[in-house]
């Protein structure tokens, strides 16, 4: 257990909650407070030292890999399509003019230029913007959504062409994708009870998959059947092989298009 109270971010989309709340629920126990934000706004507040250790975006983590350590065995990572990372379109993308960029997640912004930089015109304007997708679309020709109300949007919008980034990621690199990791700045003592407890609370939240689909379709409209799915099939909450392997994948992608300035080792927290 860490001597003192670890100020721990955390983002509340649907799909954080098998985590969010058994470590809410064991806060004393692990000796942290949790803090929840945007993906976006927690990487800037880990960043800034307002924060120990946070649930961040895999692309701020890797901008500043040197500065940070993994915890093991925590992500939140697809293998396929995962419905939450969409492009939605009202034109063919070779005629896309300006695109609208969900402000809360820049790892999406990322694989977007990785995934169809090639496709826009040269001169397509990117623009990031609060996440309504009928105001970023009455706006703009596209719009990357990510996060719940991605989950909306097939339905909400049926003559929209729609494009899951994650599905396109592994149709191109047969790997899984790391959406988000948790990380801590470096100095940050951990020890290996603290990461004992944290590996114990998450799987109890993934054995009540169940319960957290049926508070999620209550708050956000979705049926049970899409919000289990989702969580049970759709999300990965470790950080394994095949989740470093990918995330090793982006890291050199994101390099050779010049996203990174450097490509540090992944290093994990010292215990």
């Amino acid at each position: 257990m860490a001597a003192q109270q670890l100020k721990f971010g955390f983002h509340d989309f649907l799909n954080a909650q098998p985590l969010l709340i058994p470590f809410r629920e064991r806060e004393s126990q692990l000796g942290v407070s949790m803090v929840t934000g945007s993906p976006a706004e927690l990487a800037d507040r880990l960043k800034d030292g307002e924060l120990d250790l946070a649930m961040i975006p895999s692309i701020e983590y890797l901008k500043d890999s040197e500065q940070y350590r993994l915890l093991p065995g925590i992500s939140v990572a697809s293998r396929g399509p995962v419905g939450t990372v969409l492009l939605a379109s009202r034109l063919p993308l070779d005629q896309v003019q300006s695109i609208a960029l969900d402000a809360r997640s820049r790892t999406s912004a990322a694989l977007l230029q990785i995934l169809f930089g090639g496709v826009f015109p040269w001169n397509v304007f990117l623009e990031t913007t609060d996440p309504d997708p009928q105001e970023m679309l009455k706006e703009h020709d596209a719009a990357l959504i990510i996060g719940d109300p991605a989950l909306q949007l097939q339905s909400a919008c049926p003559n929209l062409e729609i494009y899951d980034l994650s599905e396109k990621w592994f149709e191109q690199t047969g790997k899984t994708f790391v959406h988000a990791v948790v990380a801590a700045r470096r100095g940050i003592e951990l020890d290996a009870n603290f990461l004992i407890n944290l590996q114990e609370a998450k799987e109890d939240g993934l054995s009540r998959l169940e319960s957290f689909a049926r508070a999620g379709s209550e708050h956000s409209g979705l049926t049970y059947e899409t919000c289990l799915d989702y969580l049970s099939s759709k999300i990965i909450y470790d950080l394994g092989q095949e989740e470093l392997i990918g995330l090793q994948h982006f890291r050199d992608v994101c390099f050779d298009k010049g996203l990174l300035e450097h490509k540090e080792m992944i290093k994990f927290v010292d215990i």
